[in-house]
């Protein structure tokens, strides 16, 4: 198993960035394909980025390509997502998510076993 935990949530002005990371618990993170997430108030929880066991093979949704940028540390057990030039749409709950069987990406929620509680993303316009 593996236990997730997400920060680097906050307010941020339209146009701005923030960091999230997402810190993994257990011996085997790089068996795992990875994703993040997000839920906006009473929206349904849409795929931002997928990757595979060793950020080889990436994909993005096209609401983020551009802006979003993921990577992940199999040597300190971390996945980060930069995101740049944030626009009050991206305002969300984020959640990070781990997947056992890292070959490929998975941008099906449901294909992902293991969510972190979530980091609130507000961008104010």
């Amino acid at each position: 198993q593996v236990q997730l935990v997400e920060s680097g949530g906050g307010l941020v002005q339209a146009g701005g960035s923030l960091r999230l990371s997402c810190a993994a618990s257990g011996r085997t993170f790089s068996s795992y394909a990875m994703g993040w997430f997000r839920q906006a108030p009473e929206k349904e929880r849409e795929f931002v980025v997928a990757l595979n066991w060793n950020g080889g093979r990436v994909y993005y949704a096209d609401s983020v390509k551009g802006r979003f940028t993921v990577s992940r540390d199999n040597t300190k057990n971390t996945v980060s997502l930069q995101m740049n030039g944030l626009k009050p749409e991206d305002t969300a709950v984020y959640y990070c998510a781990a997947r056992l069987g890292g070959s490929g990406y998975a941008l099906n929620e449901y294909e992902y076993g293991y969510w972190g509680q979530g980091t609130q993303v507000t961008v104010s316009s």
